[in-house]
């Protein structure tokens, strides 16, 4: 089983999801987007299996400081491109498995996802 976490090493969330994994002795690969990059082709992929919508973190402060016009005009294609540029704008953890993809973290989540 061949196990990948996407993310940025600060986001709390993402502490929480390496915790629990740690804890659950499942290892793991780290992708951090801002050492080793995101690509379009990437984001495309996160997009086609859990759709844009749900990759684009709307909380962020780095979405909050889009203009109302970016925003209304948002969908898949400059969506992609916008998080490709600004990877902080993709939720956290994207966890894949197997080339399965999970998206957020709940202990409850994982824990039916490793069976434990």
């Amino acid at each position: 089983m061949t196990i990948t976490m996407y993310g940025i090493p600060n986001c709390d969330t993402i502490k929480k999801a390496k915790k629990w994994l740690q804890e659950a002795d499942i290892n793991f690969e780290f992708h951090d987007y801002r050492k080793q990059g995101v690509d379009p082709e990437m984001v495309k992929s996160f997009c086609d299996q859990l759709g844009w919508e749900q990759v684009l973190n709307k909380r962020g402060t780095t979405y909050r400081q889009l203009t109302q016009e970016q925003k209304d005009s948002l969908n898949e294609e400059n969506a992609i491109a916008l998080l490709v540029e600004s990877p902080a704008m993709i939720k956290r953890p994207i966890l894949s498995i197997d080339n399965t993809l999970y998206i957020g973290f709940k202990a409850e989540q994982y824990a039916s996802v490793f069976g434990k």
